[in-house]
């Protein structure tokens, strides 16, 4: 078979037609990585999301059910690929019989289900309570979700069908004026795992397998100029990561400067590379010798955080709803923890979890609601700061609670 023929094939195994509905790199050709993480018994497929190739793992996570049939953690793309390695499983362990979507707010994980779902006309699917979209508030069925056997979780846990092999919790919705956010940890007993969406991340050392199967994005942020040839290395790779990871955690990192565009525009003529894809040779950053210390600090020897953003624009306006939520989930007994993006599984136990969320107890003790309590560098907060605090006076977002 001819190489191009080849090529062809494979793009169209990766094709997402409906790409437009949330057009996020890498748009229309989407890969996926199956990784069996318990023997047996689950796997993840990820898949990567960005824009302007800041790309992040996005992640799905299977789970085989004791008396036969899969349950689905927050879909992904249902690509040709995609697809056919989950009917793998299903040849083996039996059909996809409940699907979840366990937020009401990462549009990253909403658009999927629908589309998902479609291709598995036998599974049933259940909902974080408080689902909503913008500019207006439609119906289920209306956004794609299959009417007939689509379903709200109950806050009572135990009166889903799956109640046997996992417990839930839900995270109380937040209202962040325009919209809301909510969350759901499911818990497989059996394997002793959490499932996660957004709420927690650790970051790993080296970039991801899912994200080194195209390495441009690495390499692209591994410039130090517009004009820079980067070879394709590990430690190229590696430091590429560690810039995505800086961006996209607190979007403008203390380390980075913005130069003018004037300065861009010229530095962009003395680009090796001027293509569409290299965006004509613009490259508007510049980074601090020192910039490589903000990255030491998130990664932390691969512990458990609350990322950034969250910190900072959303969990601190429902800070007792938030803690009343960790201490429930942390009342289980897991080993491992899945989340949605960035690094998985994660060997951690209930009580680092737990601590992960101190950070609102202090915020609260202290009267100040906008400060990180982690060893990370207080200035990199600075511009989401800025966000949280322009958000609230202008009213386009409830402020923040207060002590409790």
């Amino acid at each position: 078979m001819r190489n191009d023929t080849l090529e062809q094939i494979n793009y169209r195994d990766w094709s997402w037609s409906y790409w437009f509905t949330l057009p996020l790199y890498p748009y229309g050709k989407r890969r996926t990585l199956r990784q069996e993480v318990i023997k047996n018994t689950i796997w993840t497929f990820d898949q990567i999301q960005g824009v302007f190739y800041v790309v992040v793992p996005i992640r799905m996570t299977v789970v085989k059910l004791e008396k036969g049939g899969l349950l689905v953690y927050a879909p992904v793309a249902p690509t040709p690929e995609c697809i056919r390695l989950v009917n793998e499983l299903v040849a083996e362990h039996g059909d996809v019989k409940y699907i979840i979507l366990p937020t009401i707010s990462g549009l990253e994980h909403k658009v999927f289900v629908g589309p998902f779902a479609r291709c598995f006309p036998q599974a049933q699917v259940f909902v974080s309570p408080n689902q909503w979209s913008f500019p207006l508030n439609l119906p289920l069925s209306w956004l794609g979700l299959p009417r007939k056997r689509t379903h709200i979780l109950p806050e009572d846990s135990s009166l889903v069908p799956f109640a046997d092999e996992f417990d839930y919790a839900i995270l109380d919705t937040i209202d962040l004026g325009p919209g809301k956010f909510a969350e759901v940890a499911f818990f497989h007993k059996r394997s002793h795992t959490l499932l996660v969406t957004d709420s927690i991340v650790s970051v790993s050392a080296d970039p991801p397998a899912i994200v080194q199967l195209d390495p441009y994005p690495l390499l692209f942020h591994a410039k130090d100029k517009a004009s820079d040839i980067v070879a394709d290395n590990q430690a190229n790779r590696r430091k590429g990561w560690e810039r995505i990871t800086l961006f996209a955690l607190y979007f403008r990192p203390s380390a980075l400067e913005v130069p003018s565009w004037g300065e861009v525009w010229k530095e962009a003529l003395k680009a090796p590379e001027r293509s569409y894809r290299a965006y004509f040779g613009l490259f508007p950053f510049k980074w601090q010798p020192d910039w490589r210390r903000s990255f030491t600090a998130l990664h932390g020897d691969g512990r458990l955080f609350v990322a950034p953003v969250l910190q900072t624009l959303i969990l601190n306006r429902a800070p007792r709803e938030t803690i009343n939520w960790a201490d429930k989930v942390a009342s289980w007994d897991f080993q491992w923890i899945i989340p949605c993006h960035f690094d998985a599984p994660i060997k951690a136990e209930p009580h680092q979890f737990r601590q992960a969320f101190s950070f609102l107890e202090k915020q609260m003790a202290a009267g100040s609601l906008s400060t990180s309590t982690y060893p990370l560098p207080e200035k990199d907060f600075q511009l989401l700061q800025e966000i949280n605090s322009g958000l609230s006076k202008s009213r386009i977002v409830p402020p923040a609670k207060g002590q409790v």
